[in-house]
């Protein structure tokens, strides 16, 4: 009998790991049918997940929102998600776990009727910016299109509502431009397609503080700042001071923190990369080798 081939990822469906090619869920999961699921990504750098504690923390806070059940605790989502990544072989992977709300009694539409479900799956690492858009900086583009608002759909709580975001970035796409950010009401900077967002501001750093996902990046960047002493402000960000700062960047599992030197076709600051963003760039790369924040695998089991 051949080995199943786990080079290119590794998926956990119905209690059975299997090639990321192999791996399906039924049509009629409201996951699928309704977007009524939620999700989380660790990543993992060099044989280590990062911040997996914090990851995990979030997923269930996730559920618990969305009135979903895993069915699993975190010790054993810790260990499913270790073992698609050891099977795999990948030493940098995107590792996502899911919880969709399954399907209730044919026929029903009580969502409280649905068995709900747990999936996971490990895949090389996915960066949102290639190489030389990492080098010289990413172009985003505010988009006209607002983010749901809070009021409807909570953004503090991961899921697959992105429609605004997906149209956003198609529009952004089409004007040349690497990446969108969506804004609320008010014309305030939200967040974009998988990233928060930050800026240099005066020589301060700012970051959104409301209607968007609260990201483990984020977090880290915000901590990052306070380990290193820089001034930092978590509060509205009208879409004409991101405009007119000095250095913006992103903040994402896909890539860490990102630079931006272009938004709406205009350069930020000089057009290069800032120096504070070059620092933070730097920090978090490096607080992947910190044990406080980085969970070794053991490939060998």
């Amino acid at each position: 009998m051949t080995a199943p081939d786990f080079s290119m990822g590794v998926a956990f469906v119905a209690g059975q790991y299997v090639p990321i090619s192999s791996a399906s869920i039924p049509i009629t999961d409201w996951g699928f049918l309704r977007s009524d699921a939620t999700y989380d990504v660790v990543t993992v750098w060099d044989g280590a997940f990062f911040r997996m504690d914090a990851h995990l923390e979030r997923f269930m806070r996730s559920c618990q929102r969305w009135r979903l059940d895993p069915g699993l605790t975190p010790a054993q989502i810790a260990e499913i998600l270790s073992q698609c990544v050891r099977l795999s072989g990948l030493r940098s992977s995107y590792v996502e776990m899911i919880c969709t709300r399954g399907q209730p009694p044919w026929g029903s539409r009580d969502p409280r009727l649905a068995l709900n479900q747990f999936y996971a799956f490990a895949v090389p690492y996915v960066w949102i910016a290639n190489e030389q858009q990492r080098g010289a900086g990413l172009h985003v583009m505010v988009s006209d299109v607002q983010r749901i608002p809070a009021t409807s759909v909570d953004p503090s709580a991961k899921n697959y509502h992105w429609n605004d975001l997906t149209m956003g970035l198609l529009g952004a796409l089409d004007a040349g431009a690497d990446s969108v950010l969506l804004v609320d009401a008010a014309g305030n900077v939200v967040e974009g397609p998988g990233f928060n967002v930050f800026c240099v501001s005066h020589g301060v750093l700012v970051t959104p503080n409301a209607g968007m996902l609260e990201g483990v990046s984020r977090r880290t960047v915000i901590e990052m700042a306070q380990s290193l002493g820089l001034p930092l402000q978590l509060r509205d960000l009208p879409a004409d001071e991101l405009r007119a700062a000095d250095e913006v960047f992103l903040s994402t599992s896909g890539g860490g923190v990102l630079p931006v030197t272009m938004v709406d076709q205009r350069a930020i600051g000089d057009g290069t990369v800032g120096a504070i963003t070059r620092q933070l760039v730097q920090t978090y790369w490096a607080w992947h080798k910190n044990p406080a924040y980085s969970l070794a695998i053991d490939y060998a089991l």
